[in-house]
């Protein structure tokens, strides 16, 4: 008879948070040496193509196709694309797949309107890649703003898998004092956007994969990260060890996220678990 797991001491859980804190101030460090090379607009980074691979043949202004849907790769409040750099290269290293990370604008003080911009996004991308399909993974609030695209604008139809990093999909209490930002008032709980995201979303077909930590300092409570929806299919997967800044950093992570649009198949109500520290 197999022995249950050693309870969980409170010693641990200490040294959890402290290892979390240390490598989330690492992180940070080096996003910030980072940043401003996220304020360089990017274009698409088509994918590396290996020798003996042919591609398809693309029209006019049109990139080659690759095998595997393009995915677009969306920062949370007051960050840029640079924090997806280990991200973009775990998703385009074997060359099947093109990635585009994007900026919100400075000026955005609702996050539909970020929402509304990612259309144009997808549908360009779908131009050039000549892809019915396109992936989505959002870190923080770009996880909100994916979402409101896919069941609020119609981007369900475009939108094959949706990846959430530390996204408040049930609205976060954390920092009360950053309510002066308007982004920051529609992540609470039951604001009027939450309260839209949580409306039915008949016939969505688009998979959702909810990456949440129990060490998210910015999730309050922690399980506010996890997705549920009973319209939607839905995989949520646990991650112990890290805080919110690793996550779309953490070597771990990054490599659950390209197995999870690698199958892109659905799994509706399953969960998961991973210990990355």
């Amino acid at each position: 008879m197999r022995e249950p797991p050693p309870p969980v001491t409170a010693t641990a859980l200490r040294a959890d948070a402290l290892r979390s804190a240390v490598l989330e101030a690492a992180v940070l460090a080096g996003h910030l040496l980072l940043y401003p090379t996220g304020l360089v607009p990017a274009g698409l980074v088509p994918a590396r193509l290996h020798p003996g691979r042919c591609p398809a043949p693309a029209p006019h202004g049109a990139i080659p196709y690759v095998a595997r849907p393009p995915v677009v790769l969306l920062h949370g409040l007051s960050d840029n694309r640079s924090v997806f750099v280990p991200l973009h290269r775990a998703l385009a290293r074997d060359g099947t797949r093109h990635v585009r990370a994007v900026n919100h604008s400075p000026l955005t003080l609702d996050l539909r309107a970020a929402a509304h911009r990612l259309t144009g996004h997808v549908d360009e991308l779908r131009a050039r890649t000549g892809r019915d399909e396109v992936d989505l993974v959002g870190h923080s609030l770009g996880g909100l703003v994916a979402r409101y695209y896919v069941q609020r604008l119609g981007g369900a139809a475009h939108v094959r898998t949706v990846v959430t990093l530390g996204t408040p999909h049930g609205g976060t209490s954390a920092l009360p004092l950053a309510d002066v930002h308007p982004l920051v008032r529609q992540m609470r709980p039951d604001s009027p956007v939450l309260r839209e995201l949580a409306a039915p979303a008949p016939g969505c077909r688009t998979r959702f994969v909810s990456f949440w930590s129990e060490l998210d300092l910015w999730m309050s409570p922690v399980e506010t990260a996890r997705l549920d929806h009973p319209d939607l299919d839905i995989v949520n997967v646990r991650v112990s060890g890290i805080g919110h800044l690793a996550l779309p950093v953490h070597p771990s992570v990054t490599a659950r996220i390209v197995a999870e649009l690698d199958r892109g198949s659905p799994a509706s109500g399953t969960t998961g678990s991973m210990i990355v520290a």
